[in-house]
């Protein structure tokens, strides 16, 4: 079989495979790409060719050209070949109305075998079904899949819309250093040993905040960067070690704009990708009612109910173990499951089980189906708490209520994850809306019992609301952050905030941090200098273009639009990183290693 080691201009394309159509039907034309599948019928040869804009169909006759046809035999799967020949249409009934170039195909005069290929680990026609470790150990083969190249054109629109869209806006690019000093205060950070100053570490940046910061300060009031990232902390579907998102900073400015321009940003995105035209402004809801209404921070607005307050209800009369947890101060809430009436005894159970898991003592349900309730705790209920059910829960003929008395955290944890289990479980997500949805006023502080102090609940830079400053020493963990998040359908892709650019309230927040201003000088030294050297009012956000991308594209995982992912252990399978280094390596950087990788890690970057 003759291999063509040069590609020289006789066989440069004049089509890719995608794009023939009629216009070059009984036309020569010259298709460069990849064997998909090959098929022998009826002394006939098939084969169909790929590039990334699809699938064409190509016939060799032994008839036509009895030298081109022999050549043929030893082609297979993943072979690159350049191919001559004439378009013409499909015979009747052999046509393919599921493949855009399916009425034409191309009757081969001529073909050169630009590079074979081997024996591919699975079949690319069946790939969906491949284990996924495998598909990113050979990521090279995995990115053919019509849905990867997809998904990667995609994120390039994505992209080139982002910066075009905020260029238009006044804001230009500014790119920050990937090697910079860490500033522990949240995830862990990836450390860069210094070989010039030996015992000395850089840190990858887990954001450009400081810098962004420092930018305003210099006086570029609009500040955009589509940035890599990186945090050492355990991986979901929705995380890696290295993202990428779209960083911003602006001065003199309010929540308002941050809020809207961003609304108008991703309103033109969702119209140039999708042709979505999204209603704007997004609504907004506080932490707070985010927490009491939907039991999560980051609610999906696409589920059609929402946590109850039955508080008032059984404060009344009835069950004595609601009325105990209210007097302790607890709360007993609900959850209003469309159609639940005709759930069965074993499925209600199943989901007490559930409950309890988390931690949940017990979960009570009624059903109300025509007019009658039934349940364990019926009879503990008089006619005065059923017909305020009825008329104030908002309790409907065929629906089911759970019930939850517990302290305020726990009800909200459990049964915000019960709102979205029975939501998937029973069908009432509504996969046709985009919803989204700002989430405002988030607490300024957390208590973390590992530190054992208040630690950010963002970053120690956001600002908290004006009217809460004087919480700061005396109550902190009641205070009120500047902070806001983007929400979208129950995943939140980014965050921000307004941040603090006076001296005095920065120290006051450093302070209820438990921060000495010694410590605050050693960590953040640069940014005070410059926050002391006049900053202007400022704020800004970060989206998560992995997630977004993965959403436009109606993905689960962003594994799916990152050309070159890590696993959930943070391994890239293609290449075997991390991996040892050599020794002399180390010695240069004066480190010594004690322990060599885990011996799970070596095995799944050997499957």
């Amino acid at each position: 079989m003759a291999f063509q080691y040069q590609f020289d201009r006789q066989w440069k394309r004049t089509v890719y495979c995608g794009s023939i159509c009629e216009a070059h039907c009984d036309k020569e034309v010259v298709i460069n790409g990849w064997v998909r599948r090959r098929r022998d019928l009826g002394g006939l040869v098939f084969l169909e060719m790929w590039d990334h804009t699809g699938l064409v169909q190509v016939i060799f006759d032994p008839e036509a050209s009895p030298e081109v046809f022999e050549r043929t035999k030893g082609l297979r799967a993943e072979y690159v070949l350049a191919i001559r020949g004439k378009v013409r249409r499909r015979p009747p009934g052999t046509e393919n109305p599921k493949l855009a170039t399916g009425m034409w195909e191309v009757e081969a005069r001529d073909f050169s075998l630009l590079s074979p290929a081997a024996l591919p680990p699975f079949d690319m026609n069946e790939v969906d079904k491949v284990d996924e470790n495998l598909r990113l150990r050979f990521r090279y083969l995995d990115l053919r899949r019509d849905r990867m190249q997809r998904n990667l054109r995609m994120r390039h629109n994505a992209l080139l819309f982002t910066r075009n869209f905020f260029s238009a806006h006044g804001f230009i690019e500014v790119e920050t250093p990937f090697l910079t000093k860490s500033t522990p205060e949240g995830a862990r950070d990836y450390l860069v040993p210094s070989r010039v100053n030996k015992g000395h570490f850089y840190a990858l940046p887990q954001s450009p905040q400081i810098f962004k910061q420092i930018l305003m300060v210099a006086g570029f009031d609009r500040y955009v960067q589509i940035v890599k990232c990186f945090r050492d902390e355990d991986l979901r579907a929705d995380r890696q070690p290295e993202f990428t998102q779209l960083d911003l900073e602006m001065s003199f400015i309010t929540e308002d704009d941050v809020l809207g321009l961003i609304e108008e940003y991703l309103a033109g995105l969702f119209w140039a990708i999708l042709g979505i035209k999204l209603e704007v402004p997004f609504p907004r809801i506080t932490y707070a009612e985010a927490m009491r209404r939907f039991g999560s921070d980051k609610p999906d607005l696409r589920i059609p109910f929402e946590i109850v307050d039955l508080g008032e209800i059984f404060s009344k009369g009835g069950i004595g173990a609601f009325k105990d947890v209210l007097s302790r101060g607890g709360v007993v809430r609900g959850l209003l499951l469309p159609g639940g009436a005709s759930l069965s005894r074993r499925e209600l159970t199943e989901w007490e089980t559930w409950a309890k898991g988390l931690g949940a003592g017990g979960l009570a349900h009624f059903q109300f189906k025509d007019g009658a309730f039934k349940g364990p705790l019926t009879k503990q209920i008089d006619e005065e708490t059923r017909a305020a059910l009825i008329s104030d829960a908002g309790l409907r003929d065929g629906d089911a209520l759970f019930v939850l008395a517990s302290d305020e955290a726990a009800a909200s944890k459990i049964l915000g994850e019960l709102r979205l289990k029975l939501a998937e479980a029973y069908g009432h997500v509504d996969e046709s809306r985009w919803a989204f949805l700002w989430v405002v006023d988030f607490p300024l502080f957390e208590w973390s019992e590992e530190e054992g102090r208040w630690t950010s609940v963002h970053h120690p830079f956001t600002a908290p609301k004006a009217e809460d400053i004087p919480l700061l020493e005396s109550k902190p963990q009641l205070a009120r952050s500047r902070a806001y998040d983007i929400v979208l359908n129950g995943i939140e892709v980014g965050g921000g905030s307004i941040r603090i650019h006076d001296p005095a309230t920065q120290e006051k927040v450093f302070a209820a941090l438990s921060l000495s201003p010694e410590e605050a000088k050693e960590r953040f030294g640069f940014l005070l200098d410059a926050l002391a050297s006049g900053a202007p009012p400022h704020g800004g956000i970060a989206l998560g273009l992995d997630r977004l991308t993965m959403l436009l594209s109606k993905n689960s995982s962003i594994r799916e639009v990152i050309a070159f992912p890590k696993t959930q252990k943070a391994q890239c399978l293609l290449t075997g990183a991390p991996s040892p280094v050599d020794p002399g390596q180390l010695d240069e950087l004066g480190i010594k290693v004690e322990a060599g990788p885990e011996e799970g890690a070596e095995s799944e970057a050997a499957s």
